[in-house]
This record gives C-alpha cells, structure tokens and sequence, in this order.
C-alpha cells in the first residue's frame, strides 16, 4: 500500500494530473463560452448606423412590418437581387463594398444588393446563434419573396456561407444562385485546423454545416477563395467546392489572405462569377 500511495504521490503523476486538470478545464471553459471565440459583433444604435449609411448611399431595408432587416441602396434597379451574409465580425454596413462592386458589373441585368444584419450585430437586438441567424435569414429571404419574383441570389461571407447555405436548402426552388466567399465544410473543421488539440467537433452547439445543406440545393453556386487564407484554410473551401454535385465554378486569388481578399480581387473575376451565376 505504500509503494502504490508513493507512486501516484511521484512527481511525474503529479505533473501529469496537473496537465490533464488543466486540459480538462480549457475544455470546459471552451465548451461554455464557444460562441465569444465565433461571434465578434460590433454594434452601434440605429440612428448613428443610419446616418453612416446615409453618407455613403445606402437606406435602411425594413420588412413589410417595418421590422429593420440590414441595408440597401435606395430605389431597385429592377434586375436580379442579391442577399449578403456577411461574416462573424464587424456588421453588415462596413460590407458596403458588394453593394458597389455588384452595381459597377456591366454585363448583364443591374442587381439590387440587400446587406443582411444578423440578431446582435450593428444596431438590431438579439443574441448570436446559429439558429436565430437562420431563423432571421429565412424571415428576410421571405420578405423578398413576398415583394415580387425577379431573381434571387445569395452571397454567403466566411460564416455567413452557413447562413446562406442553409437558407438555400430551406428555399431551394426559390434561390437560383448561390455564391460563397472563403467559405468552409463545416465550422468544427475550422475550429479543429486552429485548435487540433482540443475536441472541437464535439463540443460546437453551431455547426453550420455547409456540406450538408448544398446536398439540398440543386441550383448554381460560385466559390471564391484566398489562397492563402488564414482564417478559413483554403483547402476547406476547396473540399466543399468539389463535394458539391451541381453546376459550378471555383475562382482562387493567389498572394490573397481572408482579410485582403476584397482588395486582391479584379473586376474580371466577380464580372466572371456572376455572369455564371445568372446564366441559363
């Protein structure tokens, strides 16, 4: 009995038990309080958003109920319509830069660009979550549906590529085109790619399952990634790319990284990606 009480009394078990304690509670800890380390929302009151947004063109965009929805430029083109899902940080009006990138794209019908905000992010309440964005996003999407029939897209930003994967699944005869930036597989592979050693699969209440929810849709959808993205592995957005079965169309910058992307990206390419989008 003592030589067993001096074992486990031995230093080397004493480290070891420390270090598993240690790794036990960085799990816990994780597991708790996952959605700080996924949602990084900056938020601001509404009436300050509008003025910015004011200032560089863009209204409010509001449900028939006058429920504040994101943003959009005044007026419709009256030609295709695209809703953006933007990524985990920031909120949807910093993301001006679709709006102006879609309406400089000469070829083709104009589009009508909708920057959705998600629940707790910019100036609108909520909690972020994977299901309320979804719910939020469904609602949107509807609204549109409800105004009239013109063509509808989807842009899906780094994590917001779950929240439009996900609303195409849910609307698959109403979508017809899909586009996905720095998109993933699924978030527990990327959380995985950055903390290897913890079990991240198993501790994700969000998943946003990209896969899985393209395996619903059957319309068109464009990818386009950094190649040397930091935040999204790259080879994420290329295995999504290639699992899907439907028609498509892949565009990977070189020297672009998640956060240069944007600025590394011509007019040729999104010229490109869209005219495939929209074509019959």
């Amino acid at each position: 009995m003592t030589e067993k009480k001096s074992v486990w009394r031995s230093p080397a078990i004493r480290v070891v038990r420390f270090l598993v304690l240690v790794y036990l509670g960085l799990v816990v800890l994780m597991g708790v309080f996952q959605r700080m380390y996924i949602y990084y929302p900056t938020t601001d009151d509404l009436a300050s958003l509008e003025e910015e947004a004011g200032r560089i063109g863009l209204e409010p965009w509001r449900s028939s109920d006058g429920a504040f929805l994101g943003w959009k430029p005044p007026g419709s083109a009256g030609g295709n319509r695209l809703v953006v899902f933007h990524g985990n940080a920031g909120h949807a009006l910093i993301r001006d830069y679709y709006v102006h990138q879609f309406e400089a794209l000469e070829a083709g019908a104009p589009w009508d660009v909708y920057l959705f905000e998600y629940p707790g992010y910019g100036g609108r309440d909520g909690r972020p979550s994977e299901k309320i964005f979804v719910e939020a996003a469904l609602a949107a999407t509807d609204s549109l549906l409800e105004e009239d029939d013109a063509p509808l897209f989807l842009l899906g930003e780094s994590l917001g590529g779950g929240v439009a994967t996900r609303v195409a699944a849910e609307r698959a005869g109403d979508v017809d085109g899909v586009f996905l930036v720095t998109p993933f597989t699924r978030l527990g592979d990327v959380g995985a790619a950055h903390f290897p050693f913890l079990p991240v699969r198993l501790l994700l209440r969000d998943r946003y399952d990209n896969e899985r929810h393209l395996a619903r849709y059957a319309g068109p959808v464009a990818v386009l990634l950094a190649a040397g993205d930091e935040v999204v592995p790259a080879r994420l957005g290329r295995e999504l790319y290639e699992g899907f079965e439907g028609r498509k169309r892949l565009r990977e910058i070189e020297g672009a990284d998640h956060n240069t992307l944007m600025n590394r990206t011509g007019v040729e390419v999104w010229e490109d990606l869209a005219a495939f989008l929209v074509d019959e």
